[in-house]
Formats: structure tokens, sequence, C-alpha cells
């Protein structure tokens, strides 16, 4: 298929997809449920760190965390005492527990007293350079992240980062909600100083699998590489905004469409 055939097809597909509608069934809906900035950063990162098994779970244990942290997680973050911490005791979601909820709180804490936003994390080392290279922020962002004293070690596994050779899908997805701007209403673009054209296409089983279809993955392995080549063709179809496809890429083999 000739790539102005893929493109195309493609452009119709994010059409379809970047709507409005694809908000209620996708984890994207939980920040889309404040407006208080920190709160999406917040709810947005969790909840794409913790985007593992079906949508439905998903969405229902952040809403559960949501409830825990008395429906504000930034009041929550910054002005809990010790004892108000019971209150997230026994959070679970897969591999995801308590140790490494309260260890997220912690970081958050750190940083909101330190920074106005969550971007700042995703800069360290590259404020003034005047152009961000993703794959060093996600390395950076994760020695950043464990930056602070004692932390557990159980809790690096999920966090993962192009050192790694990880695809680094679920932050990935977090800063294409955060810093994607349109006018469709999905994505947030409330960031500025990290730029969409720069932004690494998040790579999960669907997405894999459709984009394989396409050749626009041809290695075997699934690993940075692979985001990477994938990032790489689809900023040939679009070069300002080469991960919009991942609407179209993901409708495609969630709805098992092809």
């Amino acid at each position: 298929m000739a790539d102005f055939n893929i493109k195309d097809f493609l452009d119709k597909k994010v059409e379809k997809y970047n709507q409005p509608n694809f908000i209620p069934n996708d984890p994207i809906c939980i920040p889309h449920r404040f407006q208080k900035k920190e709160d999406v950063e917040i709810m947005g990162f969790i909840a794409a760190i913790l985007a593992w098994g079906q949508r439905k779970t998903i969405i229902n244990k952040c809403t559960e965390l949501i409830e825990r942290m008395d429906g504000s997680p930034h009041d929550f973050i910054m002005n809990h005492q010790e004892v108000d911490l019971k209150q997230l005791l026994g959070f679970k979601h897969r591999t995801f527990n308590d140790t490494d909820l309260l260890y997220f709180i912690q970081f958050f804490r750190y940083h909101y007293n330190h920074f106005s936003s969550l971007e700042d994390a995703f800069l360290i080392g590259q404020e003034n350079t005047g152009t961000v290279v993703l794959e060093k922020s996600l390395d950076e962002f994760k020695n950043y992240f464990f930056s602070l004293p004692d932390y557990p070690l159980r809790t690096r596994k999920h966090i993962s980062s192009p050192i790694q050779k990880s695809t680094v899908k679920r932050i990935n997805m977090f800063l294409r909600w955060m810093v994607r701007h349109d006018d469709k209403g999905v994505d947030f673009g409330i960031w500025s100083r990290l730029n969409q054209k720069d932004l690494i296409c998040p790579c999960d089983l669907h997405v894999e699998r459709v984009a394989r279809k396409f050749g626009l993955i041809t290695l075997d392995q699934v690993n940075w590489k692979t985001a990477m080549q994938l990032t790489e063709n689809l900023r040939k179809l679009d070069p300002l905004d080469p991960v919009k496809y991942d609407f179209a890429l993901f409708g495609l083999g969630v709805e098992r469409e092809l």
C-alpha cells in the first residue's frame, strides 16, 4: 500500500477516534474529571501508569484512588498529615500496591514544592536548550523520580525508560495527553515547553499489531527502537503531529476493524 493511501486511511481513522465520545471508555477520562492543572497532571500520570489490563478496571481503580484522596488529589498530596495516609493503605492494581502509591505521593509533594507543573520533571538538563530530546527526557525523568532518599526498590519497575530498552508506553501516552493540542477535546494540550512533533507514539499490543500490518514496524523485537521506528514512520505522514495516529492505530486494534 502506497504511503499516501496509508495516510489517507489513517487520517480518516484519526478523525473517527479523536472525538469526545472516545473519552468515557478510556483511562483519559480520569484526568478529564478535573479542572485544576495539578489534578489533571497527577491523575493523568497515575492513570497512565496504571493503564494495564482492561480499561474498565483501570478506570474503576483510579476512581477508587480519587475517593481515597478525598476527591482532590493535589490538595491531599500537599496538605495531608501522616495519619491521612492510612486512607491509601490496601490500594492495589495488578503489581502496583500501597508501597508504590505512598512513594508516588511523596514524589509529587516534593516536586510541587519546587515546581508549579509536572512538565518541569521532563525538562531536567534541557531547560534552556531550545530543543528537547525526548529520549533523554525520559531517562532523566526516571532518575529524578527516584532521587528521593529511601525510595522502595520495588517501585522502580513502574517507571520505565529508554535506557532499559522499554517502549515506555505509559509515560509516552501521558505525554501525549498533556502536550498534544487540537480542537477535538480529547488530549489536554496544557503543556507548551514540550513540542508535540517530538512526542513518541505509545506502543502497546493493539498499536503494534496494527502498525505491523501497515509496515510501520518491521523490527522483530518490541522495545525502544520499535517505538522510535514507528514514530519516525508516522512523522513521514505528519511531521508536526505524528502521535495523532495513536488514535487510529489503537482504535483499529481495540475495535478489531482490520
